[in-house]
């Protein structure tokens, strides 16, 4: 089994930035790609970004391309989202994800980010 929990949302001015952590425990954390998901009221779920097992490929939804960047320290057993430029359109749930395979199957209890205009 492996555990997720987020960290690092809150409130903040438009323009601002954030840093959203998530540690991971009870596998080896290096077999696992990651990623992070958000849902907004009343939307679906989307996927934010990813990142392999190495941290050597990255990839990024349009929406987030040039302002968000994912990154993880296997040593350390985590994952981070550096979200800069940060727009009212970006206030969501944020949930970090785990999976083995071709499937998303570990998931965090999600960390609120709000942006104010």
């Amino acid at each position: 089994q492996v555990q997720l929990v987020e960290s690092g949302g809150g409130l903040v001015q438009a323009g601002g930035s954030l840093r959203l952590s998530c540690a991971v425990s009870g596998r080896t954390f290096s077999s696992y790609a990651m990623g992070w998901f958000r849902q907004a009221p009343g939307k679906e779920r989307e996927l934010v970004a990813t990142i392999n097992r190495t941290g050597g490929i990255t990839s990024t939804a349009n929406s987030v391309k040039g302002r968000f960047t994912i990154s993880r320290d296997n040593a350390k057993n985590m994952m981070y989202l550096q979200m800069n430029s940060l727009k009212p359109e970006d206030t969501a749930v944020y949930y970090c994800a785990a999976r083995y395979n071709d499937e998303y199957e570990y998931w965090g209890q999600g960390t609120q980010v709000t942006v104010s205009s």
